[in-house]
Order: C-alpha cells, then sequence, then structure tokens
C-alpha cells in the first residue's frame, strides 16, 4: 500500500508521498516513488506513483528515456498535453504487460500523480488513472490523492484552499496528512519525500527527504498531537437533556 499527495494553489504547488512498498503479504520493502523530471528554466514535473510497482518503474523509465532523447514530456506544449502523453505511456506499459499479468491473475494497478509546469504556462495538477485518462485538480478540489487515501483527506478537506493557502502551509498539510495516514495504516511508512514548487520558478530548490526519526517530522507530529488534544478540550460543552425533558 502507499500513500501520495498533490495539493495546488495559487501560488505553486506541494507533492508527498510515503516509501512503504509491499511485494507479498510478508515482504515489506522501501521504494521511493517521488520521481522528477526537469529541463531547468523550461519544464518541470513532479511524479508520484502507486500500484504495481514494476509497471510504474517501466512507465517512468520510458518517459524518460523519450525525455532524453527531446520526445514525450520535453515536447509538451501545456500541463494537458503532458498528462496526455503520460497516460500513453501508461496504456503502452498496460499493452506490453497486462497479458502476462491477467495469466497469474494479476491486475493492471497504476495511478501516477503529476504536477508541473511549462515554460509561459500555468502551473498544474492531475491524476492518471490505470487506463490512462487524466483528472485535473481545481480551484474547488485544489487536491489529489492515490493509494490509501481516505486517512489524510479530512484535513484536506478542512484546511487546504487554492486562493488563500500558502506554499508552507500546504506543505504542513502534506505532512499532517501524511501522519494520519501512518497512525491508522501501517501499510503506510516512512521514509517521507516532499517537494514545495513555486509558480514560474521552473526549477526544483525545495525538496527533503524525512526519514523515520527525523527531529523536524517529530516536532510536526507531537505539535499536532497536543493541538488536536487542546483544541478538542477548549470545544463548547455538550448539553444533554434533562431527564424527563423530552417529549
Amino acid at each position: 500500500m502507499t500513500y501520495c499527495v498533490g495539493i495546488i494553489m495559487r501560488e505553486g504547488f506541494v507533492m508527498a508521498s510515503d516509501s512503504r512498498s509491499n511485494a507479498s503479504h510478508d515482504e515489506v520493502n522501501v521504494c521511493q516513488k517521488m520521481h522528477t523530471i526537469v529541463d531547468p528554466g523550461q519544464c518541470v514535473y513532479t511524479l508520484l506513483t502507486s500500484g504495481n510497482l514494476s509497471c510504474s518503474q517501466s512507465i517512468l523509465t520510458l518517459l524518460r528515456r523519450d525525455f532524453d532523447q527531446g520526445k514525450g514530456l520535453a515536447s509538451a506544449s501545456s500541463m494537458y498535453d503532458a498528462a496526455r502523453i503520460v497516460g500513453d505511456q501508461v496504456r503502452s506499459v498496460a499493452d506490453m504487460d497486462q497479458p502476462a499479468l491477467n495469466k497469474d491473475n494479476f491486475r493492471f494497478n497504476v495511478h501516477l500523480l503529476l504536477a508541473g509546469q511549462i515554460r509561459g504556462q500555468p502551473h498544474d495538477l492531475y491524476l492518471i488513472y490505470p487506463q490512462g485518462n487524466p483528472l485535473r485538480a481545481t480551484d474547488d478540489a485544489p487536491f489529489l490523492q492515490i493509494g490509501e487515501s481516505k486517512y489524510g483527506r479530512p484535513i484536506l478537506d478542512r484546511g487546504v484552499c487554492y486562493a488563500s493557502t500558502s506554499l508552507e502551509d500546504a506543505a504542513r498539510y502534506a505532512l499532517i496528512s501524511l501522519d494520519s495516514t501512518m497512525r491508522s495504516n501501517v501499510a503506510v511508512g516512512p521514509p517521507l519525500d516532499l517537494l514545495v514548487y513555486a509558480r514560474d520558478e521552473l526549477r526544483i530548490t525545495h525538496q527533503r527527504r524525512f526519514m523515520d526519526k527525523d527531529p523536524d517530522l517529530l516536532a510536526i507530529q507531537s505539535q499536532w498531537e497536543q493541538s488536536l488534544r487542546k483544541a478538542v478540550q477548549e470545544l463548547p460543552r455538550i448539553r444533554f437533556d434533562q431527564p424527563g425533558t423530552r417529549s
């Protein structure tokens, strides 16, 4: 299992992912799920992956090969075109591998988050499904998730706003969302990868990996937990009906 989240705001975007990979029920590995493809000053792409690891590795290998040859993502004129290029590569790998997977009762299951910006174009965030079709994040729904998403969603629903959330706050929301998921699901775990991109920067300058005992991560986890408990204690008292007063 895995959990990845992308958040887009007017100022830029934030991408975050865990690094836990399950090859089987009793084999748990660490595998980086955040990948960047960059031509400084021209284009920046960040991809997060969940699902079948071997298939996602094939997709990324083919995307990088084409990019290095000036094709694929290197030739995209908009982020929508880039999302379609990634989707085409997803379908290409599915065509290659799905018959063999089906033969042994495995399902082709790869989801990707793509965020980035091309010179002269706005930054954007997309979810690419296993069928290759893209879904775009919007002002009203400024975050997208893949993997084990339900535990980390409530904090995003309540806190993230496209127009007013700062990049720094969005990074905090992403880490809290990951922390909430790890607390509720042991199949999601560190190291955690975090990337913050400022609009029109066209290069990656803020990226970090948090290991399990990272002091900054531990401080965030501890203060968030204490703040939650304090906030609950400060909520209005619950009023109960007195015996005999209900109709």
